[in-house]
């Protein structure tokens, strides 16, 4: 799981990979849920690309209040396509790229809770699926887009594995790698499912933050 990373600010990166510009717009230096944070989109009509800012925890269309972000910043891969806060996007095929630099994780081999930062072992940015959605606020009429990151279980990761409390289930987010940003995308239902795989993403190191 996450729920406290790095947003990349590597525009030379996001131009490379997605050809496109990251926001102007300032952003958090870290990213916690109801914090803004850089995603991309890619729209299945016009198949525009776009990079904008969104609010980490997913708030659904029908919602009456923000505060379901909470718990909707992390949505289970097994689950997805059922669960009411997350169907509507998933079968919208609303999927979307969170760009990180790094991401951090609590480890208990000392006995208490001690903060980790994991990272790709080539030290660049990554993107991690996710879902987006749209909600109104109804107090303000303000239109806010928002999103959630995709996990997987890692009980066997060699990195992710050791995260968490002790008989907690290992989860991780599903970092893609470079040559499945488009794919990931422009995915259909099955295809989306296929990529969400814990066995395939790209290396990963860690150390004590």
């Amino acid at each position: 799981m996450c729920i406290n990373f790095t947003p990349t600010r590597k525009a030379a990166w996001v131009k490379m990979n997605f050809g496109i510009e990251l926001p102007s717009t300032e952003y958090p230096l870290e990213a916690y849920p109801g914090y803004v944070a850089p995603i991309v989109v890619k729209s299945h009509q016009s198949g525009r690309t776009a990079c904008g800012l969104a609010r980490f925890g997913l708030i659904p269309s029908w919602a009456k209040e923000d505060k379901i972000s909470r718990y909707t910043y992390n949505a289970r891969s097994e689950t997805v396509s059922g669960k009411p806060s997350y169907k509507k996007s998933w079968k919208q095929r609303r999927y979307a790229i969170a760009l990180l630099d790094n991401f951090y994780e609590p480890s208990y081999a000392s006995g208490k809770a001690e903060r980790w930062k994991i990272e790709l072992a080539s030290h660049e940015p990554f993107g991690i699926a996710s879902l987006w959605d749209t909600w109104t606020d109804p107090s303000s009429g303000e239109l806010v887009t928002s999103f959630t990151m995709l996990t997987v279980n890692a009980d066997h990761h060699p990195v992710m594995k050791q995260f968490h409390r002790p008989g907690d289930e290992k989860r991780t987010p599903v970092i893609l790698s470079e040559s499945q940003f488009h794919q990931w995308l422009g995915a259909d239902e099955k295809q989306a499912m296929a990529m969400m795989r814990g066995d395939s993403m790209p290396e990963l190191i860690s150390q004590r933050s």
